[in-house]
């Protein structure tokens, strides 16, 4: 199977060194860029900055919450910006609605009549969540997963697929990873917030049955991040979600270190 890797921040990223990381990660392989969208900062912004500093590269954001943001305001938000509904990702998820499928489900033709032109990508983490990704939408995202954990999600997808006679949809991911003495440290403090964050992040990492800080990559140096990040041949892209201090610095050092082709 052939494999892409993007590269994925925190919504917020000072524009001026998002600007000069996209041009820097443009230039080290990657075949994408994404940022997250959470209450403090909207992704789609930074996504504008990844395209003022590249000109290939695909941007996703990952994802943006119904329960926030309402399928027109993005549509409207996309437009004010100016991007190219042809290099655009948006993912999507219900946040922190109670009846999450069901909200996911008749959200779609919503969001296909809304948001036109843009391939949309679904939030996915539990089975139900990976087979409605595979059966109507352009993608499934996953988020926090071993690499076991997401072959079996992977096949859900596939099987959410099969049922409605369709291919399936690419599988992305964002994998959390840090380089460097700290990168324990840095990996294991991501993780503890998200696991108490709401009940659809517990019960999965209740089904993850794995310890804090071992879910993603942390590494002292750029062969065992490397050797890390191969293992997770279940994701048609894998998205580096970099755990690094926001400056340019230290994001370019974890971008060469996770590239796709050595730097």
């Amino acid at each position: 199977m052939s494999q892409d890797r993007g590269f994925g921040v925190a919504a917020g990223l000072d524009v001026e060194i998002a600007i000069r990381l996209a041009e820097r990660c443009e230039g080290l392989g990657y075949s994408s860029l994404w940022s997250n969208d959470h209450p403090a900062a909207v992704g789609l912004d930074t996504l504008a900055a990844f395209a003022e500093g590249s000109e290939r590269l695909q941007l996703g954001v990952a994802v943006m919450a119904l329960d926030r943001h309402q399928p027109t305001d993005i549509n409207h938000k996309v437009e004010e910006l100016g991007l190219d509904r042809e290099r655009l990702w948006i993912g999507v998820g219900a946040g922190f609605s109670e009846r999450a499928l069901t909200t996911m489900r008749n959200a779609l033709p919503t969001l296909r009549e809304a948001i036109p032109g843009v391939r949309l990508v679904l939030a996915a983490m539990g089975p139900k969540m990976c087979a409605l990704a595979g059966s109507g939408f352009d993608g499934a995202f996953f988020n926090w997963m071993t690499p076991d954990f997401a072959a079996g999600a992977r096949q859900h997808v596939h099987a959410g697929a099969r049922e409605v006679g369709r291919e399936p949809p690419p599988v992305l991911g964002y994998v959390r990873t840090a380089v460097g003495p700290d990168a324990e440290e840095r990996l294991a403090n991501e993780e503890s917030f998200y696991r108490d964050l709401h009940d659809g992040y517990r019960n999965h990492f209740a089904r993850l049955g794995e310890p804090n800080g071992t879910v993603g990559v942390a590494e002292p140096d750029r062969e065992r991040v490397q050797a890390e990040l191969s293992r997770y041949a279940a994701l048609d892209v894998v998205v580096v979600r970099g755990l690094a201090s926001a400056t340019l610095e230290a994001m370019a050092a974890l971008a060469e270190a996770a590239a796709p082709e050595a730097p």
